[in-house]
């Protein structure tokens, strides 16, 4: 069975946008300090907090006291109507002395059969009466005193009964004044206090924020007078261990890279400054003895030069762009074909370089990056060797990294400087000459790279057995290792490009 759905009431209907009811929004401070809206926050709560306690123990106070008088008049009552029904009902009834009660019989025609001394010869006090299935109610009423003054209140319970001349209520009361007199002590007591209380509260509150907010106070203003030529200074960390102590750490450490890097900044651009000084010099002397004597133009020295300002300026660019963070696009790379492609295509050096292999070392890189990376280092290696550089790749056996190696037999590097000559611009002594000690960043732009890929570059002694009897130095390149491997010899590209070879253990060539 189908049907459509009933549709919805018209007060339920779905109104326009623009008019749909908006609640009120809280009051905002959008220039206040912090302090100044933690104390009117704080005051606030706490006022709301006062309100509804107050409130609160009032109606309890007064809920208690009339459910007590409720009770005592409901037992006077009831018993009043027992007397009644059994016609022992007294003309005059008789209250407990000094207290203010009330009692009085009422017939149905508003005949008043009996009442307490306090309302003899008055009519009824009350009319209602009872709903049908009940035998008593109660309400709270005011009946003025005899002797005139302004009405007392009380809580009245009527009580059918039936006497001699038919049914009859039973009216019995017991004053209030006890509880109005405690609700207005307690307001008389607690209204000059809420004040007093609240003024407490933001005068503890505003201090304590004032003590909590001083060391960021004193952070601000401390930041405040830090410039770029003045990053020494370093803002304050107070004795406690509070949220504020750990900013303030985290601000000096963040203040400590900011200065490092700068410094780092600086000194990149006057070595770079310095660098491209004496090539673009060499290229101004070129041009003008080529317009003064057209016939002493030496045109390999002019492109020797050009050359060499280009190269620097592809290696300020490419340290640039590792600096701003850009992420290389990896793919499974076998090191054993990448060195081959790379040897294969380099011309020939001073000095011979051996290949040695490990099957199936792949390594998730970036084909261009990792090339470079390798050529960076044989340029380093043509420099310093004497006879014999050797190009190794191998899997660690700890983690599984890819590892790639290039070490030459020449001049040992002190343990010293092994860190130092990866830094831009760095050449030791024995390579200060520009000729042949290159630009300084071969090395520096290597192990950005390999920093980029979540790897790392270092320098170190050679390990034995790589044909240099335990001199010169051996560059270590760790890269993340692919977790699966192409076979040695796989028919096809393979992962990432990788050529088919020869299935043979660690494969040696010479270039």
């Amino acid at each position: 069975m189908t049907g459509t759905a009933p549709s919805r009431p018209a007060r339920f209907a779905r109104l326009p946008r623009n008019r749909l009811p908006r609640l009120p929004r809280l009051p905002r401070f959008p220039r206040a300090s912090v302090r100044v809206k933690t104390t009117v926050g704080a005051v606030l709560i706490v006022a709301v907090a006062l309100v509804a306690a107050s409130t609160a123990l009032l109606m309890v106070i007064h809920h208690g006291l009339e459910v007590t008088a409720e009770h005592t008049a409901r037992t006077r009552a009831e018993a009043v109507a027992e007397a009644t029904r059994t016609g022992h009902l007294a003309e005059r009834l008789s209250v407990p002395q000094g207290e203010d009660s009330l009692l009085q019989v009422v017939t149905d025609d508003s005949r008043v059969l009996a009442a307490s001394e306090n309302l003899a010869g008055r009519a009824a006090v009350a009319s209602f009466v009872p709903a049908d299935g009940r035998t008593s109610a109660a309400r709270s009423v005011r009946v003025a005193p005899r002797q005139g003054g302004a009405p007392h209140p009380y809580r009245l319970v009527a009580v059918r009964t039936t006497s001699a001349d038919g049914p009859a209520t039973v009216y019995a009361g017991t004053s209030l004044e006890t509880a109005e007199y405690t609700r207005n002590l307690v307001l008389t007591a607690m209204i000059p206090g809420i004040p007093l209380l609240l003024a407490l509260v933001a005068a503890v509150t505003w201090r304590s924020t004032g003590r909590a907010l001083r060391p960021v106070e004193a952070i601000r203003s401390e930041v405040a007078e830090i410039t770029e030529h003045d990053l020494g200074r370093r803002v304050p960390v107070p004795a406690s261990r509070d949220e504020v102590a750990r900013l303030s750490r985290t601000m000096n450490d963040t203040l400590d890279r900011l200065q490092d890097s700068m410094d780092r900044q600086r000194g990149f651009v006057a070595d770079a400054s310095h660098e491209l000084r004496n090539p673009i010099a060499a290229l101004r002397a070129h041009v003008e003895v080529a317009i003064a004597h057209p016939d002493l133009l030496r045109g390999p020295e002019l492109l020797s030069d050009v050359v060499r300002v280009q190269q620097l300026a592809d290696d300020l660019l490419l340290l640039a762009r590792l600096d701003a963070g850009q992420h290389p696009d990896r793919t499974a790379l076998d090191l054993g074909e990448l060195c081959e492609r790379t040897l294969a295509r380099r011309p020939p050096g001073r000095v011979r370089v051996s290949l040695d292999t490990e099957p199936g070392v792949v390594a998730a890189a970036s084909r261009s990056q990792l090339s470079r990376v390798l050529d960076n280092l044989l340029d380093n290696a043509q420099r310093h060797a004497r006879s014999r550089i050797t190009v190794t790749t191998a899997t660690e056996p700890d983690d599984g990294s890819a590892v790639l190696t290039v070490t030459n037999d020449g001049t040992p590097v002190a343990e010293a400087d092994r860190e130092r000559i990866f830094a831009r611009f760095t050449r030791l002594d024995e390579s200060r000459s520009r000729d042949a000690g290159g630009s300084g960043l071969g090395l520096a732009i290597a192990r950005d790279i390999a920093t980029a890929h979540g790897g790392t570059l270092t320098a170190g002694p050679p390990v034995e057995g790589r044909g240099t009897e335990g001199q010169g130095v051996a560059f270590t390149l760790r890269l993340p290792s692919v977790a699966v491997a192409p076979p040695y010899g796989a028919v096809g590209g393979g992962v990432g490009g990788v050529v088919s070879r020869a299935p043979v253990g660690g494969r040696s060539s010479s270039s």
